[in-house]
């Protein structure tokens, strides 16, 4: 019986020892197949160490392919602390090298970590700097390559590409906006140390960075440097308090240049001003936009037929009463009888509060709101502003007639652009965008395209049209005339706008500018100029700012072929006590029928015979009267 119970146990036990086994057996092939993967990562992460090797940034580039933004390579300093036998003597060395307190270093080569990273005395040292820390040839001690972000244009279109940290992280602008693309993956070199962490003869790992994705900008880099020296030449000679230039292709939303300053140098942002990196003007300041606002006023009156340019008239006494408000013209005593299309060349005040009246307060704040204000544009940059309007029950009879003229109200240089290239460009409203392509870094091809809008139709064709014809007769006959190209149309109109401060209404204090738009019947590119506050000159925008557009448009028709014409308004007109004529074409002539038939100018003759067989400038231009004509003769 005993016998029987003791058999019955050796047996229960030998059944739970081969169950045991069994289990044992089990679990050892699942950690040796399952959790191999795991385990061997555990294990290797105590034996281990990764020196870092920073990914470059995408390259930042304009919309032809020129380099904006690139990456140089630098070195940083790294240490291994456990490595480092006499922290002492090597902090020493180092804090002198480096010109840092000794403690700073020695806390840095004293911390109880795998791998410390010197920061931010170590990073992006000089060739010279990491040419002594290597000759130290110290143990611990170790340079690894790092990126370092690189401006080839130092303050050139500062705003716009923005700036990064010591860590390569975006901060503004496009690096900012972008920063999620731009930036790539990290590599390192993986080698390994006991736990002492002595390094061990084993062979090094390299993984190799992955590069971020490369940005294209709608950007023309050439108009950019273009408006960049009108800037520094406005600065030189107004020394105004900012000033700004904003170019854009009115069909498409393409921004084609911008740039204000103050402005900085992204190279070395760490020496400006807060304040000044981190406003981009052109689409962060907010302002009373003065008589360039008169272009929508214009276009929503044309829409909704409340004038007409030619037949209504309008007699401009110097001043109009509006309640208890007496809104003066800028010319005293006034222009006296006018046509309404003679009210916009002059940028005649009363005249425009009567067109803001006939249209009512409810009508015009709709075709306000439709033109894009009072919301940001949605534009691919940080810091954007909205603006400011008036409500419709804030608009009384005094508000409706000030917001028909610009004032009173706030809005953003890149509202102002896109509002009047809708206005010119057919009537759509498209969201301005800066950003034209992503592309791999070592194929080149392309990720992501980006596109217009389809936009939204504000005005129709005909009436965009008749704002062309208005604007155009503004540069030939009006306010903007300083802005006029001979044999080239172009369109635009002036502001003088009263800059406010503490509810109050600056006395000598203006911001001066030109919306301005090329080829006037067919506009391809609109520019924006504005300067605040320049000092020692007369304040108004044809006399300071329409003379800066005017060299932006030669720029452009320098590096965007545009053609002549001979059918810009008015043919033959006075300007400035200059008077301009259609210079006759008299190649074929002999030259004594063609000194009669260029009587008006002053001949010049080359080479020798009779008969001209060609002429400078050539015929069927514009031309001033009395200029010289150089005519080469022949037999």
């Amino acid at each position: 019986m005993f016998f029987n119970r003791l058999h019955i146990r050796m047996r229960i036990v030998l059944v739970v020892v081969c169950i045991l086994l069994v289990l044992i057996i089990f679990k050892v092939f699942y950690i040796q197949v399952f959790q191999y993967n795991k385990l061997s990562t555990l294990a290797e992460s105590l034996w281990s160490r990764k020196l870092p090797i920073t990914a470059d940034r995408g390259e930042i580039r304009d919309r032809n392919g020129k380099v904006l933004a690139t990456n140089i390579t630098t070195t940083s300093l790294v240490v291994i602390p456990n490595q480092i036998k006499n922290k002492e003597e090597v902090a020493t060395k180092l804090a002198e090298i480096l010109n840092v307190d000794y403690e700073e270093i020695y806390r840095h080569i004293s911390k109880k970590t795998s791998i410390e990273r010197v920061h931010p005395e170590g990073r992006q040292l000089s060739y010279e700097v990491a040419e002594q820390i290597n000759n130290l040839n110290y143990d611990g001690v170790y340079l690894v390559k790092e990126s370092k972000r690189y401006y080839p244009y130092g303050n050139v279109l500062s705003h716009v590409l923005g700036y990064v940290g010591i860590d390569n992280q975006g901060l503004s602008g496009i690096e900012l906006n972008y920063d999620e693309y731009l930036t790539g993956e990290d590599g390192a070199i993986k080698y390994f140390s006991d736990g002492k962490g002595n390094r061990l003869s084993l062979t090094e790992i390299y993984e190799e960075p992955q590069n971020g994705i490369n940005v294209d900008l709608t950007i023309d880099i050439d108009l950019q440097l273009s408006i960049e020296n009108e800037l520094d030449n406005v600065v030189a000679k107004y020394n105004p308090d900012q000033a700004l230039i904003l170019a854009m292709n009115p069909k498409t939303g393409e921004i084609l240049a911008m740039s204000s300053r103050p402005n900085f140098n992204p190279n070395s942002y760490q020496t400006a001003s807060t304040e000044v990196i981190n406003r981009n003007l052109p689409i962060w300041m907010t302002y009373e936009p003065g008589s360039t606002f008169k272009v929508i006023t214009l276009a929503a009156s044309l829409q909704e037929q409340t004038i007409n340019l030619f037949k209504d008239n309008y007699y401009d006494s110097g001043s109009i009463a509006v309640e208890n408000a007496r809104i003066k013209c800028w010319k005293a005593g006034g222009h006296g009888a006018e046509t309404f299309l003679q009210v916009v060349e002059n940028s005649c005040n009363p005249g425009f509060v009567v067109m803001g009246q006939k249209l009512g307060a409810e009508r015009l704040l709709n075709y306000i709101k439709n033109f894009g204000f009072g919301k940001k544009t949605g534009i691919d940059l940080n810091g954007e502003a909205s603006g400011i309007l008036f409500s419709l029950e804030q608009m009384g009879p005094v508000e409706l007639a000030t917001t028909s003229f610009g004032q009173g109200i706030s809005v953003t240089p890149i509202q102002q652009v896109r509002a009047v290239s809708a206005a010119i460009n057919g009537g759509i409203l498209h969201t301005p965008y800066i950003v034209s392509k992503m592309t791999e870094p070592e194929t080149n091809s392309v990720i992501k395209l980006f596109n217009p809008d389809e936009g939204v139709r504000v005005i129709s064709e005909d009436t965009s049209k008749m704002v062309r014809y208005a604007l155009e007769s503004v540069v030939a006959n009006g306010s903007g005339k300083n802005a006029y190209i001979e044999n080239y149309r172009i369109g635009g109109k002036t502001g003088t706008a009263q800059k406010v401060k503490d509810g109050a209404y600056m006395v000598g204090n203006y911001i001066l500018s030109f919306m301005g738009f090329m080829p006037a019947d067919d506009p391809e590119i609109v520019v924006y100029v504005a300067i605040d506050n320049p000092k020692g000159v007369t304040q108004y925008g044809g006399v300071v700012s329409a003379p800066i557009a005017k060299n932006v448009f030669k720029t452009a028709i320098e590096l965007y072929g545009y053609a002549k014409t001979n059918e810009g308004m008015p043919r033959e007109y006075t300007w400035l006590d200059k008077k301009y004529k259609m210079l006759p074409d008299v190649v074929g002539m002999n030259l004594k029928d063609a000194k009669t038939t260029l009587k008006d100018f002053q001949v010049i003759t080359s080479g020798s015979g009779d008969k001209v067989i060609y002429q400078s400038p050539e015929g069927n231009y514009y031309a001033e009267e009395g200029s010289k004509i150089s005519l080469l003769l022949s037999n």
